[in-house]
């Protein structure tokens, strides 16, 4: 688990957990959105429920999005490594922020400019 530059500093079995949670991630936002779905298909879109119906839809389909890219930047390892310094992201930070692109101090600084 080494931290330098283009090797991956997380093991094969926390690879796999992150893996395994971001693919049921993704199975359940892409159920939710084929729900959205449906019901905006069977709506008239004539109540007040239609903004919130496209603001659901427009966050599902984010959703799915950035799950979709964690799990490509896995497929090339380049996940769980910061977007702006490259370093290792903790498997604690990624176990609970699984999307997670930024170490805490790139992440702290971003949120402080």
């Amino acid at each position: 688990m080494t931290d330098t530059h283009g090797a991956s500093h997380l093991s094969t079995v926390q690879l796999q957990t992150l893996r395994q949670d971001l693919q049921e991630q993704l199975e359940r936002r892409s159920r939710h959105l084929l729900g959205l779905q449906d019901e905006a298909r069977q709506s008239t879109g004539a109540d007040d429920t239609w903004q919130e119906l496209l603001v659901s839809l427009s966050t599902a389909d984010r959703a799915i999005a950035e799950l979709s890219q964690a799990l490509d930047r896995l497929d090339t390892g380049a996940y769980g490594r910061c977007g702006h310094c490259e370093a290792g992201i903790p498997f604690e930070r990624l176990k609970i922020r699984p999307l997670a692109r930024y170490c805490i101090g790139c992440q702290r600084r971003f949120e402080a400019a």
